[in-house]
């Protein structure tokens, strides 16, 4: 750490700090994310069990507005669009076959919830992609530098060499350790992404079902 803070390019040092600072929003971004994900698979779970135990339509309604996660999101768009297709009023938005109007408000609730999931995988994707360019940039610059500093010295022996040179890898080394969490936490993420992704799809499809069995009335 100390033959950190003595580096002499500025350059370097910067793009060094910078890698550090992408390093700290790697790791907060995929802790942060595994405890939501924790939180949204107990709610789930919970949410699940209670659902499928109701044994009246209504009750499963009355289950689902006071649900939380994703599932009871889901179930609770269903419903909303349920009891809007029950009124007497309709307007355009809700004339059409009932299926197709079910089947789009549960579409819809579904890509809300995995935009909300998708949240951070931007920023992990983007460090994992860049944090090896921006210390490869920061080990040219340092290796030019010290190019530079032996040039004019007009001495180039092995220990007046080795020490700048050495310095400058140290972005590269860096670069890649601040990539290589990111890249395995956006690839972490995006799979039980996609899984959950397929859960809240197969649970639309029931649940389209036992509308479909109660003719999409409540």
């Amino acid at each position: 750490m100390s033959n950190l803070f003595s580096i002499n390019s500025p350059v370097v040092f910067t793009t060094l700090m910078l890698l550090i600072l992408l390093s700290i929003m790697t790791w907060s971004i995929a802790l942060f994310k595994l405890w939501k994900q924790w939180q949204s698979k107990k709610k789930d779970q919970q949410f699940i069990e209670t659902f499928w135990s109701a044994r009246e339509w209504r009750d499963a309604e009355k289950l689902a507005a006071a649900g939380e996660g994703d599932l009871a999101r889901l179930a609770q768009a269903g419903f909303a669009e349920l009891k809007s297709m029950s009124d007497s009023a309709q307007d355009l938005m809700h004339q059409g076959d009932p299926h197709d109007l079910l089947e789009r408000q549960m579409r819809q609730q579904l890509q809300n919830i995995q935009r909300y999931h998708e949240r951070g995988l931007s920023e992990l994707a983007t460090v994992g992609s860049t944090a090896p360019f921006v210390g490869l940039f920061g080990t040219v610059w340092g290796i030019m530098h010290a190019l530079q500093n032996i040039g004019a010295s007009g001495t180039a022996s092995l220990d007046v060499v080795a020490g700048p040179i050495g310095e400058a890898l140290i972005a590269t080394a860096i670069g890649i350790t601040a990539a290589l969490p990111a890249v395995l936490a956006y690839n972490f993420f995006l799979r039980r992404l996609k899984v959950h992704i397929t859960d809240l799809e197969n649970f639309a499809h029931d649940f389209m079902r036992l509308a479909q069995k109660h003719h999409y009335k409540l």
